[in-house]
């Protein structure tokens, strides 16, 4: 079989290209939520998402400077990262939705509780991460927000979801079954 590549030159490189060869790159897929001052609840769903640091404990998402979720987020100075397991490919779809509600009715029929930093976690998520806005740095035509992680949840028999190539994607090996919920809160 013959290997089939393109190599563009930097001078030639489109948003489309640059999208396709990214679409290599596997994600997990995250929903990213706020509640703001006034206590409206926002979500908005997320592929750029990694840990930066152990000590202290960052990570990071990567949000659009127009969103309105960035904007809540610098408000609030708080969002929660849910990482999403493989039974969630309709939440993912629904927080991407540019049509859904722009008021707290977004979460209607989505199992949430809030989390130590009053933003909501969903329930059936394979890990939610409860954070302090750290740091803002601005990046092209996005906003790297990173978090400090102030309280953490991690179901760790549920199957994450993967995003590959434009489509949902399972992992190959099943599920470990049985294992508890870890749930660790780190001092405000």
């Amino acid at each position: 079989m013959t290997a089939r590549h393109t190599t563009t030159p930097a001078d030639q490189v489109d948003p489309a290209g640059f999208r396709g060869a990214m679409a290599s790159f596997a994600t997990g897929v995250t929903v990213v939520t706020v509640r703001s001052a006034d206590g409206d609840l926002h979500g908005m769903t997320v592929n750029s998402f990694s840990s930066v640091s152990l000590d202290p404990t960052l990570v990071m998402v990567c949000l659009a400077e127009s969103s309105r979720g960035l904007e809540l987020i610098e408000d609030a100075g708080v969002f929660s990262v849910n990482v999403l397991s493989h039974s969630q490919e309709s939440v993912s779809r629904w927080f991407a939705d540019r049509h859904r509600p722009a008021d707290s009715t977004m979460f209607t029929g989505v199992a949430i509780e809030l989390g130590a930093t009053g933003c909501p976690t969903l329930r059936e998520a394979a890990a939610a991460f409860d954070c302090r806005v750290h740091r803002l740095v601005a990046a092209g035509d996005h906003v790297i927000v990173i978090g400090e992680v102030v309280s953490l949840t991690h179901r760790t028999e549920l199957e994450p979801l993967v995003f590959h190539a434009g489509g949902y994607r399972s992992l190959s090996a099943p599920a470990s079954a049985g294992r508890a919920l870890l749930h660790v809160v780190r001092g405000e």
